[in-house]
């Protein structure tokens, strides 16, 4: 507990500036998601498992990481009834929702000939999640970057090059590669191949455009390419496919 304490009350830097959160883990803490794992079990995992699962009249599960939970209900009527008392349970352990994050979606499969527009979507773990057509014709659950996070990891691309432009190009090509190896690593999942084409591409264009500018000589699209045969950046690929390779023999 005196650890625990220690983790809460000492702060976060953030930008050069460290400020102490009145309430709550920090965020971004590296303490914060094992603290969310703890607390949580008790107080929404155990009493979904225990308490409410049992009183449903359909089936129902429930997907949680640290402090981000999605709870999936197969009748409508039964999500209303918990919408109704999880904010109760909540408030008895002094947490609260967050008041934009927290919705009820109806994410239902579409009609076989629909076009999947209308059935909801949401956002988790930085991917939204959508219903989308597989390579047989059939309706599935399709994950793609979100635009969140998608254009926070480029505003972070663009600002390492611009603070960088001066190093060798060595330099920037070694962290680039790393940046965008670190990108694949997580975002590189079955189906989201075209988010991570878009990530290659925008990343491309900023380095030379941060090339272009750190000096008067003009830096043409040949002489990029040229560069770009001599340090290619690392393409897309899923990392993560939804049904494993097989071993080589």
């Amino acid at each position: 507990m005196r650890l625990i304490g220690k983790w809460l009350n000492a702060g976060v830097l953030e930008e050069g500036c460290v400020y102490h959160p009145e309430n709550g883990t920090p965020q971004g803490g590296v303490i914060s998601p094992m603290l969310a794992n703890v607390y949580l079990h008790e107080v929404l995992d155990v009493w979904f498992e225990d308490e409410v699962k049992p009183r449903l009249h359909g089936q129902a599960f429930m997907i949680r990481y640290a402090d981000d939970a999605v709870l999936v209900f197969e009748r409508e009527h039964d999500a209303h009834r918990v919408e109704a008392v999880i904010g109760e349970r909540f408030a008895k352990y002094g947490l609260t929702l967050h008041p934009e994050k927290t919705r009820l979606l109806k994410f239902v499969r579409p009609p076989r000939d629909g076009d999947g527009g209308n059935n909801g979507n949401f956002d988790m773990l930085g991917f939204t999640h959508y219903w989308g057509r597989s390579r047989q014709g059939n309706w599935v659950v399709a994950r793609k970057t979100s635009k969140q996070r998608f254009s926070r990891a480029l505003r972070a691309i663009n600002g390492f090059l611009r603070a960088h432009r001066h190093d060798p190009v060595e330099k920037q090509h070694a962290a680039l590669c790393m940046k965008l190896k670190g990108h694949y690593g997580y975002y590189g999942i079955t189906g989201n191949l075209r988010a991570l084409a878009s990530m290659c591409y925008f990343a491309t264009m900023r380095w030379l455009y941060w090339l272009d500018r750190r000096s008067n000589r003009h830096l043409t699209w040949a002489r990029f390419e040229r560069l770009l045969s001599r340090l290619p950046l690392p393409r897309p690929r899923i990392v993560h496919p939804s049904r494993p390779r097989s071993a080589n023999p």
